[in-house]
C-alpha cells in the first residue's frame, strides 16, 4: 500500500520522531547532542517554526515542532541530513544513520499539547535513564523550569497556559509533569487516530481550520522533480541520467538530491542509484550546493523557485 503524503498545515503542531537505524545510538557523547542543538537553532532561524519541546534519547529524537509555510518535510529532512552528516564525518563511519522515513503526527494544540510536553519531557523517566526529568539534561525540561537558557526553544506559548506571571508558570508546569511520573506508553502521540494515523485531534478538527490553511502536500515523485530540473537547466533527462561527469549536469544532479530529500521523494542514496553516483559523491555535491545556497543569492532564488513549482504542481 503506498504511504498517505503528510500533512501541511501552516500553523499546525505536530510530534516528530527520528529513530536510529536498527536502533542504533544517534549521540555518542555531549558534543553530538550539542551539534544536534546547533543545527535546531539554525533550523528555527532558518525556516520560521517553533520547537515547543524535544527530547533527545541515545538512539532516537522526539520534537514538537509547529511549522510556518516551509513544510514539516523540508525541515526535518535537513535537520537528519546535516546531523547524519555531522555524525558519520566525526565518528568516521557510512551508511545510514536514521531509520527510514521520520513519524509525524499532526496534533489538536488546544487539547493534546500540555500532555504532549510532558510526556515528551518525561521519556527518559519511562525509559529508566533517570527517576525524574530534572535529572536529564538532553530535553526541554531543563529550560521550562528556568535552568537553562535556549534561545530557540519556545517556552511561553505553554506556559502561558498555566499562569500569565513566568514564575508561577513554571511552578504549576513542574506540578503537572510530576503528576505524570507514573504515565505509561502512550500509544496515540506515536500513532495518532483510528481514523486518519497522521492525526491526533476529534473528528472536526481538520473542519475547524480555515481552507486556505488546510493543506494535503502532495507527494511529488522523484521522476516529477527530474523532469522539472532538467526543464529549469535545460537539459536531458536522459544526460542527467547519464554516468557523464561533464561539469554542466553537476548542479542539477546535487538540485534533484537536495528538492527530493526535503520533499520525502527520494533518500540521497536512491538519488545516487539513479544517477549512477556513490552516495559519498552525491552527498558531497549537496553539501556544496546548500553552501552556495547561503553565500549566493541568484542561486538561492532558482532554488526556491524550483522548490515552489514542484509542490505546487
Amino acid at each position: 500500500m503506498p504511504r498517505k503524503p503528510r500533512l501541511h498545515v501552516p500553523g499546525g503542531v505536530y510530534h516528530v520522531i527520528l529513530r536510529g537505524n536498527d536502533g542504533q545510538r544517534i549521540f555518542a557523547d555531549h558534543d553530538d547532542y550539542r551539534r544536534l542543538y546547533q543545527l535546531l537553532a539554525d533550523g528555527v532561524e532558518r525556516y520560521g517554526h517553533r520547537i515547543h519541546g524535544f527530547c533527545c534519547m541515545p538512539n532516537h529524537l522526539h520534537l514538537i515542532v509547529q511549522v510556518a509555510d516551509v513544510s514539516l518535510s523540508r525541515v526535518v529532512q535537513n535537520l537528519a541530513f546535516r546531523y547524519a552528516r555531522w555524525f558519520n564525518w566525526r565518528w568516521r563511519r557510512v551508511g545510514h544513520l536514521f531509520q527510514g522515513r521520520f513519524k509525524a503526527i499532526l496534533v489538536d494544540h488546544d487539547a493534546y499539547l500540555l500532555a504532549l510536553v510532558r510526556y515528551v519531557h518525561l521519556n527518559p523517566v519511562r525509559a529508566g535513564l533517570v527517576t525524574t526529568p530534572d535529572g536529564y539534561p538532553w530535553s526541554g525540561h531543563g529550560a521550562y523550569v528556568g535552568r537553562q537558557h535556549l534561545p530557540w526553544l519556545t517556552t511561553d506559548w505553554v506556559l502561558r497556559q498555566f499562569a500569565p506571571q513566568q514564575r508561577v508558570a513554571r511552578r504549576h508546569y513542574q506540578a503537572f509533569v510530576a503528576d505524570g511520573l507514573e504515565d505509561n506508553h502512550r500509544q496515540e502521540f506515536h500513532r495518532g487516530g483510528k481514523a486518519d494515523e497522521r492525526v491526533l485531534a476529534d473528528d472536526q478538527f481538520i473542519e475547524r481550520l480555515p481552507a486556505a490553511r488546510a493543506v494535503l502536500a502532495p507527494a511529488p515523485t522523484l521522476d516529477h522533480i527530474i523532469e522539472r530540473v532538467c526543464d529549469r537547466y535545460g537539459v536531458a533527462v536522459s544526460a542527467v541520467a547519464a554516468p557523464s561527469r561533464r561539469r554542466g549536469l553537476v548542479e542539477p544532479r546535487a538540485v534533484v538530491a537536495l528538492l527530493a530529500r526535503e520533499a520525502g521523494a527520494a533518500t540521497l542514496s536512491e538519488v545516487a542509484a539513479v544517477f549512477r553516483r556513490s552516495v559519498s559523491n552525491m552527498s558531497r555535491q549537496v553539501a556544496e550546493l546548500e553552501a552556495g545556497l547561503r553565500s549566493e543569492p541568484e542561486l538561492a532564488r532558482r532554488i526556491e523557485s524550483l522548490r515552489k513549482s514542484i509542490t505546487q504542481a
